[in-house]
C-alpha cells in the first residue's frame, strides 16, 4: 500500500511561486509513476505533471509546461511540484498520486491511478 502525504499549499500572489512537497511510502513497484493533480471550483480533477520514478522522464499539460517542474528526491522519497509564474486559473486542490505505469498514473482512472494523497489547497490573488 502506497501512502501520500503533500505539504506546501498557501496563498500566494499571481507572479509567484510556491513548491509541493509528496512524502511517499510503500512499495516502489506500485508508484512507478508519480503525478500531481489539481481541482479548481467547478472543475474536473486533472493530471499536470508525471514523473517515471525510474529514470525521471516527465510530462507536462500545456497549461503548466514551462512554469511547473516536477522532481524527485530518492533518498528522501519526496515528490515535489515547483510552480513558478503562478496564476489566479491555477487556484485549486493540488493532489499528489501514484501508479505503476508512466506517464498513464496522469490519466486520473482506478486502473492508472490507485493512489491518491489528501490534497493541499493553493491560491493565487490577482
Amino acid at each position: 500500500q502506497v501512502q501520500l502525504v503533500e505539504s506546501g499549499g498557501g496563498s500566494v500572489q499571481a507572479g509567484g511561486s510556491l513548491r509541493l512537497s509528496c512524502a511517499v511510502s510503500g512499495p516502489t513497484h506500485a508508484g512507478n509513476c508519480m503525478a500531481w493533480f489539481r481541482q479548481g471550483a467547478g472543475k474536473e480533477r486533472e493530471g499536470i505533471a508525471g514523473i517515471y520514478r525510474g529514470d525521471g522522464k516527465t510530462h507536462y499539460v500545456d497549461s503548466v509546461l514551462g512554469r511547473f517542474a516536477i522532481s524527485q528526491d530518492n533518498a528522501k522519497s519526496t515528490i515535489y511540484l515547483q510552480m513558478n509564474s503562478l496564476k489566479p486559473e491555477d487556484t485549486a486542490m493540488y493532489y499528489c498520486a501514484a501508479g505503476p505505469a508512466f506517464p498513464f498514473c496522469m490519466l486520473g482512472t482506478s486502473a492508472n491511478t490507485r493512489y491518491w494523497g489528501q490534497g493541499t489547497q493553493v491560491t493565487v490573488s490577482p
